[in-house]
């Protein structure tokens, strides 16, 4: 019998013994940051992706080891289980696999084949299919029993049939075979219902779609579910060959059924019986259990690739630039209500707030900025982080003219994505940071911090909340809760966490730690003082040895007893420090920071049993750059001036913009005029992409073309291939006297326009029901 890790490994073709010691880790109670980080030498230097990736395998295959073994129990008690089953249980891989061939044995409710049963018909069948130069008729009418109420040979045959028919369907290697004929030839097919037109216009490009179902984007197998669910599709699969059949010619899954069972018309007398059996068996129970099994299989992949998609945007997002700790001020801008002020000080704590209101109805410009210009002055505000939501562009403007006015204020400003502000602001986190303060100033304070430091900011936020995510209400909601919060502990573990100024819900997030011990380490640091070093949280109520061992390397003390504090270096490994201190003659404080004498040093003097050169390797990377932050350096896109609005855009216009969302089809980019436009896949660079994640992620300043803009349907059309880009920027040469000709490539002809706007507004469609 294969084992688990066996399995694991050669799924992910990690070696079985790195598989072994990942999962005896992980069973132990180590998270996965703490094992990526500090146990390279036991796992062989397995990967935070990889680590994630067995131990959601470990969790599926588990679960499907769980319910074999509830099988294999049931079996025994009902002496039901032969040597051959309980193999072929302990082999099968999957869910799938399993309740195939339990799917005979499991309790039934009392049916057509069961009532033959109970009446003796099940031989009859049988024994025409083992048979077929019987005759049907002369062969029933020795069944024929008027006190089980079989009263003739028509209703034996059909009891027959029953019993036949069930057998087809409960037969795991036949199951198994027309699973893989559909999956491998089958289309998923969509039809709108009839009357539901015009209520379900936004999944029009889906009132009659069909594609191959192994093929489909998951976007749009998303999509047709939520049709379905809304009431305004059928969905079926069927095959290729189906579509074109003639009446009375058997389908291929019919066929597959037939040669399985050696079913054949040879012209003997129980072969039209035994055919007319097969086709009934496709269309009553087997069509319908294969097309459910597949519709689930289809539905579940474009949910993990869905959530994958979410992860990866919501892991750039957390980790983008932070500005760092520099006066903020925070704009949430809005027409009528007008625009929520907040200015914050570099730790992001509130230092005033107030509110403008510069447009309409009340249009009080120059009173708004003289607010700004003052509060701008009292408070040596550095940067201006204005939400991009309604009215973002004039708020931006109204920046701008401030900044104009007031050149000796020297302030940067920077629009950021307001995605789940407001969430904070209503949330019970936002009320117990800021109970003073307004919801609508809550949000204003928010959009400054996100600036300061997205990671810090954005863990206060449901993940799902921020608005990265494709169909995100349409997936498992525990599948995709368990990967946003496993990209959120890999993100900031990954950072590190100030021990002395982290908020609760960024603690909360700290490998080993929940919300509750959290809590009590800010109420322990609010009552005790700032920790003077890392032991000194085993002081904290509900601390432990082996949550400290887990949470440790990734909590920085800076400013306290010992320097290594405030590295990456875990507690557990200060030995080596000591011993690298006593090799080079230098303290702590001098040796951090030395790169040269560092780099020059060889990590296998210092190793042992203990701690191996790949450890000894990152402690000395962490004294030479202590505290290290993976994120990269903070800058800003800079919208073109005079460009606030769709009507604003040219084709041809080269602009610089903001990565807001990646999609399977393309990437979502925010351009400044309230609507983010489309980089379609096809136009991400001058090479095929399969995957626009490899060229592009959430938080990334892009130069895009503008290719195409419909100001009826809101949409822009964009292009980040540089021959566009580049050559869309530069203008038209003035004609230059013509010099003698000479010989020239034919130039190859550009697509046609109408093909490129259908691409594109296909694309477009498929957002409509998002």
């Amino acid at each position: 019998m294969v084992t688990i890790c066996q399995r694991i490994a050669g799924e992910l073709s990690v070696p079985e013994h790195q598989v072994e010691a990942a999962v005896r880790l992980l069973d132990q109670g180590a998270t996965v940051p703490f094992v990526a980080r500090y146990r390279k030498e036991v796992t062989g230097g397995l990967t935070s992706s990889r680590l994630r990736a067995i131990e959601d395998r470990l969790r599926t295959l588990r679960e499907v080891d769980q319910r074999r073994q509830a099988i294999l129990k049931t079996l025994r008690e009902q002496g039901r289980l032969a040597p051959e089953l309980e193999a072929a249980l302990n082999a099968a891989a999957t869910k799938t696999e399993i309740e195939d061939q339990y799917l005979r044995y499991r309790p039934k409710r009392r049916s057509k084949a069961t009532i033959a049963r109970q009446a003796g018909l099940d031989g009859l069948g049988i024994a025409l299919l083992q048979d077929p130069t019987q005759v049907p008729d002369a062969l029933a009418a020795a069944y024929i029993a008027p006190d089980k109420g079989v009263n003739d040979v028509a209703t034996a045959l059909d009891g027959a049939r029953a019993v036949l028919i069930e057998e087809f369907a409960e037969d795991p290697d036949l199951l198994a075979a027309l699973r893989y004929l559909l999956w491998d030839r089958g289309r998923l097919q969509s039809h709108v219902i009839e009357g539901k037109q015009e209520a379900g216009a936004k999944f029009s490009d889906y009132f009659a779609a069909s594609e191959p179902i192994k093929n489909i984007p998951a976007h749009r197998v998303l999509a047709m579910f939520r049709g379905r669910k809304e009431g305004v599709l059928r969905l079926n699969v069927v095959l290729e060959e189906e579509q074109a059949t003639e009446p009375l010619q058997m389908s291929p899954a019919e066929e597959k059924i037939a040669e399985y069972f050696n079913i054949r018309d040879d012209g003997r007398p129980a072969d039209a019986w035994l055919l007319e059996t097969v086709c009934w068996s496709w269309k009553t129970r087997l069509a319908a259990h294969v097309e459910l099994e597949l519709m689930n299989r289809v539905r579940e992949e474009a949910e993990r690739d869905a959530i994958r998609v979410f992860a990866g945007n919501l892991h750039d997002l957390l980790l983008a630039a932070p500005a760092g700790a520099r006066r903020t001020m925070g704009l949430d801008p809005g027409l009528r209500n007008g625009v929520k002020v907040a200015v914050v000080d570099e730790s992001g704590n509130v230092l005033e707030t107030t509110i403008v209101y510069p447009h309409q109805p009340r249009n009080e410009w120059d009173a708004a900025i003289a607010v700004l210009a003052d509060l701008v002055a009292r408070h040596e505000v550095e940067l201006v982080s204005i939400g991009n939501g309604t009215a973002s562009r004039e708020t931006d403007k109204l920046v701008a003219e401030m900044m104009k006015r007031h050149p000796e204020r020297r302030v940067s400003k920077v629009v950021v994505s307001e995605a789940g502000a407001s969430v904070y602001a209503a949330s019970a986190v936002g009320a117990r940071e800021l109970p003073d303060l307004d919801i609508a100033i809550r949000a204003a304070v928010s959009i400054a911090r996100r600036l300061q430091d997205p990671l810090v900011e954005l863990v206060k936020i449901e993940p799902r909340a921020i608005g990265v995510g494709q169909y995100q209400h349409d997936v498992s909601q525990a599948h995709l809760a368990r990967a946003l919060n496993a990209t959120i502990e890999d993100c900031v573990n990954a950072v590190g966490v100030n021990l002395n100024t982290a908020t609760v819900p960024l603690l909360g997030r700290v490998a080993g730690f929940n919300r509750r011990l959290a809590a009590n380490v800010v109420a322990y640091r609010e009552q005790n003082g700032p920790f003077a070093t890392r032991r000194a949280l085993l002081s904290v109520p509900r601390m432990n040895e082996r949550i400290f061992q887990q949470a440790a390397g990734f909590l920085r003390v800076h400013g306290g007893e010992d320097a290594v504090d405030a590295t990456g270096v875990h507690p557990e490994a200060y030995a080596v420090v000591e011993r690298i201190v006593e090799a080079t003659g230098l303290p702590v404080a001098n040796l951090l920071h030395s790169e040269q004498l560092l780099r020059s040093l060889s990590p296998e003097p210092f190793a042992d049993e203990a701690f191996g050169v790949p450890t000894v390797r990152d402690i000395i990377g962490e004294l030479e750059d202590p505290g290290r932050d993976p994120r990269p350096p903070f800058r800003t896109a800079a919208f073109k001036e005079g460009i606030n609005d769709l009507a604003d855009l040219q084709p041809g216009m080269v602009l610089e913009g903001i990565v807001t969302n990646v999609a399977n089809f393309g990437a979502f980019v925010d351009i400044g005029v309230h609507q983010d436009g489309l980089v379609h896949v096809s136009r991400l660079a001058d090479r095929f992409v399969k995957d626009p994640r490899e060229v592009v992620k959430a938080g990334d300043i892009v130069k895009v073309a503008v290719l195409e803009v419909d100001l009826k349907r809101k949409r822009i059309s964009l292009s980040m291939r540089r021959s566009e880009t580049r050559t869309a920027a530069v203008p038209e040469r003035e004609k230059k006297p013509k010099g003698p000709a000479r010989p020239r490539e034919k130039a190859k002809p550009e697509p046609k326009k109408p093909v490129f706007q259908t691409a594109m507004a296909a694309a477009f469609d498929r957002l409509r029901h998002q």
